[in-house]
């Protein structure tokens, strides 16, 4: 079945993060973030709680600032690899040798975990909100909707069966 594609590049499927999930993250950070650095100026106890709280603050807002870049960007899945819309190759497919999308599995929130062949895994790479990657391990989802994200996990998991 999926042996009948011949374009390399054709997109079998594509998963985003959600705007409500992306508003609420990112608000939510946000807020911390200023508030944080709020609490620091007005009623902080000591000089080391206040370097503490604007670094603290610092912090929720650079990690906002890395989920909206991230969480910008879509996954997409081809016949030969899974990428991100910025052109960075999370996995290629020849390397799956497992998928897991169970209850108790290692992953984000709304999505799956593969396991790469030995060798293959690339350096830590951590999208907040759509995918990680630490050694051979990747985790996709988080902010994604679990529809596109188990369509998505489907389609790997016929490729990988058609493979065997």
């Amino acid at each position: 079945m999926l042996s009948e594609f011949t374009n390399p590049n054709e997109v079998l499927a594509t998963t985003r993060a959600s705007s409500g999930r992306r508003a609420i993250g990112l608000t939510a950070l946000g807020i911390l973030g200023l508030f944080l650095i709020y609490v620091a100026f007005t009623s902080s106890p000591g000089f080391g709680w206040q370097v503490f709280l604007l670094a603290m603050g610092g912090l929720a807002l650079w990690m906002a600032d890395k989920m909206r870049r991230a969480t910008a960007g879509a996954i997409e899945l081809t016949p030969t690899e899974l990428r991100d819309t910025d052109g960075t190759v999370i996995a290629r497919v020849e390397d799956i040798i497992g998928l897991d999308r169970g209850v108790f599995a290692f992953k984000p929130s709304n999505g799956f975990l593969l396991r790469t062949k030995a060798g293959t895994g690339g350096d830590r790479v951590w999208r907040p909100g759509l995918w990680w990657r630490i050694g051979r391990r990747v985790g996709i989802g988080g902010m994604t909707p679990g529809n596109q994200t188990k369509f998505m996990s489907e389609i790997i998991s016929a490729m990988m069966a058609e493979r065997s």
